[in-house]
């Protein structure tokens, strides 16, 4: 299964990178919510290639989202085709296929798959996490040594104050702050040990599916700002980070709510 994967997440990438310069770009919700002829032929491509894998799959992708009780399905796809689409449009460099595969409610298998430098990150519940065959663990230590991603949850003006308040309090103690713009390579990242925390006020399930599982397996703590599990069905928030520097965000996320 695993191998399988792999092999259809990278043929996914290779879609994003035969990419011209005509997109096809059109609003979803806002401006700020873009979504491309691209974005939709990787989904496309993505959901014939894992059905056939796997047909008793239920399959829940972001360009394709409707209403249905997910919790039905034993075994259910979670797909971002590409994560990052703003940056894909402007021609930033850090965008992703994401890939989660549930089994009874838990993340089996996580895959993220970033084309542009041909980084595959990928994990299997309980058997660790990886980059292109190099085995992960996120270290530790505080968020003063610690380099903060945060995505600022753009969609939802009602949460803005929340999240500034976060980023402001967290800004004078951590190292050095970045907005990248993909919440799946974000959570590689801290995974990978590029950096010690990452937070975002709201997240759908395909941007934090797979990337939740490669975290927990390089040693992060994953939670929501709450300190509570995520929903894999649902939007919620998410916090992750090597334990020392989750566990310092997570006071602050508490004395700002």
């Amino acid at each position: 299964m695993l191998e399988q994967l792999k092999q259809i997440i990278r043929a996914a990438g290779q879609i994003i990178l035969s990419a011209g310069a005509e997109k096809d770009v059109t609003e979803k919700t806002g401006s700020r919510d873009l979504v491309t002829k691209y974005d939709k032929a990787v989904e496309a491509f993505l959901r014939a290639r894992l059905l056939a894998l796997l047909p008793e799959a239920g399959f829940m992708g972001e360009e394709s989202i409707h209403s249905e009780d997910w919790t039905r399905y034993e075994w259910l796809f979670i797909v971002d085709p590409i994560d990052g689409t703003t940056n894909f449009v402007q021609g930033y460099a850090n965008s992703c296929v994401s890939v989660g595969l549930l089994h009874k409610g838990l993340v089996e298998y996580g895959l993220v798959y970033n084309p542009y430098v041909d980084e595959l990150y990928w994990a299997k519940r309980g058997a660790g996490a990886y980059l292109n065959g190099e085995r992960l663990s996120c270290g530790d230590r505080p968020l003063e040594r610690s380099l903060l991603i945060f995505g600022s949850a753009l969609y939802y003006t009602e949460l803005q104050a929340r999240s500034l308040a976060l980023f402001s309090a967290a800004f004078p103690i951590v190292q050095d702050v970045r907005r990248f713009g993909s919440a799946a390579l974000d959570l590689c990242y801290v995974a990978a040990g590029r950096a010690g925390v990452f937070f975002e006020a709201r997240l759908c399930p395909w941007d934090y599916c797979a990337g939740s599982l490669i975290a927990r397996e390089a040693g992060a703590v994953v939670t929501s700002l709450e300190g509570g599990p995520l929903d894999l069905y649902h939007k919620c928030s998410v916090l992750a980070g090597c334990p020392s520097a989750h566990a310092g965000m997570l006071a602050l996320a508490k004395q700002t709510t």
